[in-house]
């Protein structure tokens, strides 16, 4: 990027450092070993011994990194920086001053501030900046350096948004709010994406050389650091990823939101996610699996599937139903033992993993963990995804308990243009009979793909997933005994301590990216990216009537300024609303499932049941017959009186590992 200046070396330990005071560059350290533009450096951290986590000033840019008032600057501050006073280091021939604290040239100074408050810099007479710190609520801070990313002298940035193939190592830094830094190498940085990476703010696949968390993620060495560029919530992918994995889908990419500086420029907020990979992502699938011990091909082995209709010779695919399916894993080598008879394996098991999706007489559940499908296509449905069936649609073959190979759909991925977001493409809208895109009623999943309005069938294999009879009979408990309470939780309307562990609440989710959002769209990236985006000015929200069942729709219009706090906003109003008109839509085929621990049936876990369980056990008559399943609390196959022990711990609040009150199905 042509205004972004290079930056890897920073400064070292402040040592017996007084407030506010300053230090020469013998004593605190100081950018070095490349060249810098004169100019203020904020660290993530007061008092850091590190040398990576800095940030060079800067101004406000449009899309194409021009400077309109390059004498306002900024430091776009990570959340790991103290909110009273951060260390100031002056890049100057010539001492400045800073909200009166004197900085000497090529020294470093503690400077206080207040969020948001502008101060004068003095450089020389006639010679003034303003400075304005900015502070985020994000839960990490992305720092990466390379000021030689070619071997010629290349930023980072421009080498690598030259083309999407060039990549890099780098050093770098890890902030997480605690003030903790971790200085991991990273091995590899690349451009990702498919359309998105035509976008200027682009993402990024990032190879550590060793396992790191991010803001207590499990470790991995591979992430993907998403721009969510065309969302204007910054949230759609983090919300449908943890709802995904609340409602219990295999591989769940869990993901924070992060503040991403490279070479001292803030780039933004991103989102950085565990990369689609086997591995601790998914850990059943190996890119050696399917090599026996003395180099044969397995007769089966496990594999992670990519519906991807961009895929081109330069990826590892294979075509089949007229669709494009690239082999995220195991990948191997053109000239490689296996080379083609993995792409043969998957190609032959795919099919007939979609024949059997639209066939009328095979069982589905003999190619597919029912569940896993069945949820994907809810994903998909409730977002009213764009890409749904088209590309990022992910499917992993493993084996089941019982040793029987199956699809599971997961892991979900790249859901920007979900939730209301988008437009959609007009001709394509036309072709199929959809003229409610945008708004949160009607049926998505089953047009997309379709050659006309009036065709019965799509190719699309979510569309043709949703047509399925076993996962339509599935779907309405899935919906109501999974998605509904996890929902009502991210509302806010009941909270679950259990769910919230994978998804939190979209007041929680909002505290988190608010003042990175604010951050991020001052430094010059836009709220609106163009026709693409949908109209999010206005919404009639509706909620779900239990009792009726039916939705019912608000009256009264709520409107949204074009600000992150309304744009958030509408993204959440939008799903809740779309929940409310597919609870509708199920309502009248949902039977609920038995409650484990509900011995006699009456949707209560209470003393009674462990009566009914006990005068079971004791072969006395109950008032009418026991429900097995449901009394049957540790599974075991016995009703006895174990089983109402669990429920008399579960009613006295003393932990139980079972999961009493929830839906057996």
């Amino acid at each position: 990027m042509k205004k972004t200046t290079a930056l890897i070396l920073a400064l070292l330990l402040l040592l017996g450092a007084l407030p506010f005071a300053a230090f020469s560059a013998e004593e605190a350290g100081a950018p070095s070993g490349f060249a810098t533009t004169p100019g203020l450096y904020v660290h993530a951290v007061s008092d850091s011994a590190d040398t990576e986590a800095w940030q060079l000033w800067q101004s406000v840019h449009d899309e194409d990194f021009n400077i309109a008032k390059p004498n306002e600057k900024y430091f776009f501050l990570p959340s790991s920086a103290d909110k009273s006073s951060v260390d100031v280091y002056n890049g100057y021939d010539a001492s400045v001053i800073v909200n009166g604290v004197e900085i000497a040239s090529k020294s470093t100074a503690s400077v206080p501030y207040e969020a948001g408050k502008s101060y004068n810099v003095t450089l020389a007479p006639g010679n003034y900046y303003t400075l304005t710190m900015m502070n985020s609520t994000a839960e990490a801070a992305i720092y990466i350096n390379n000021p030689d990313a070619d071997g010629s002298g290349a930023d980072l940035m421009t080498y690598l948004n030259a083309n999407k193939n060039n990549s890099a190592n780098a050093t770098g830094a890890i902030a997480t709010p605690d003030g903790k830094i971790d200085n991991t190498v990273i091995k590899k940085i690349k451009g990702r994406g498919n359309t998105s990476w035509d976008k200027p703010k682009k993402g990024y696949n990032i190879t550590y050389e060793k396992k790191v968390s991010i803001a207590g993620m499990e470790k991995n060495k591979k992430y993907s650091i998403l721009p969510n560029y065309q969302d204007d919530s910054l949230s759609r992918n983090r919300i449908l990823y943890d709802l995904s994995d609340a409602v219990g889908m295999p591989y769940a990419s869990d993901s924070r939101y992060v503040d991403f500086y490279v070479n001292g420029f803030y780039w933004g907020s991103y989102q950085m996610a565990e990369k689609v990979e086997p591995g601790s992502l998914v850990p059943e699938v190996d890119d050696e699996g399917f090599l026996n011990e003395d180099g044969s091909i397995k007769k089966d082995f496990p594999f992670i599937a990519e519906v991807d209709a961009s895929a081109t010779d330069g990826d590892y695919y294979v075509t089949t139903n007229n669709m494009k399916i690239t082999i995220k894993s195991p990948e191997v080598d053109p000239g490689m033992p296996g080379y083609e008879e993995v792409k043969t394996y998957v190609k032959n098991k795919f099919s007939a993993f979609y024949s059997a999706i639209s066939s009328s007489t095979a069982s589905l559940s003999d190619y597919a963990d029912i569940d896993s499908v069945a949820k994907l296509y809810l994903i998909n449905e409730l977002g009213k995804n764009w890409d749904s069936g088209v590309s990022s649609t992910f499917f992993t073959y493993k084996q089941d308990e019982n040793g029987v190979y199956k699809f599971y759909g997961s892991p979900v991925w790249d859901y920007d243009n979900s939730l209301g977001n988008a437009v959609g493409v007009s001709w394509d809208l036309r072709t199929i009979g959809v003229t409610d895109y945008e708004k949160y009623t009607g049926w998505w999943c089953q047009h997309k793909g379709k050659s006309s309005a009036t065709s019965k069938r799509s190719n699309n294999i979510i569309a043709r997933i949703s047509k399925n009879k076993e996962i339509a009979a599935a779907v309405p408990a899935i919906w109501f005994e999974d998605f509904m309470p996890a929902l009502e939780h991210f509302a806010g309307e009941s909270f679950d301590a259990e769910i919230n562990e994978e998804l939190m609440t979209r007041d929680a989710y909002y505290e988190l990216i608010k003042n990175s959002a604010e951050m991020n769209y001052k430094s010059g990236w836009l709220l609106n990216t163009g026709s693409w985006i949908a109209d999010h000015s206005k919404l009639n929200k509706a909620h779900y009537d239990a009792e009726t069942q039916k939705m019912v729709v608000d009256t009264t219009v709520t409107r949204y300024s074009q600000n992150f706090t309304d744009m958030y906003n509408y993204a959440a109003d939008w799903m809740l609303s779309r929940a409310a008109w597919l609870s509708e839509q199920y309502a009248p085929n949902y039977t609920p499932s038995p409650l484990l621990g509900d011995a006699n049936g009456d949707r209560e876990i209470d003393i009674i049941d462990v009566t009914w369980i006990q005068r079971e056990a004791a072969e006395m008559e109950t008032e009418k017959p026991i429900v097995f399943i449901a009394a049957d609390v540790d599974g075991d196959g016995e009703i006895a009186i174990p089983d109402a022990t669990h429920i008399q711990r579960y009613e006295a609040d003393m932990p139980v590992v079972l999961r009493i009150g929830k839906p057996i199905r």
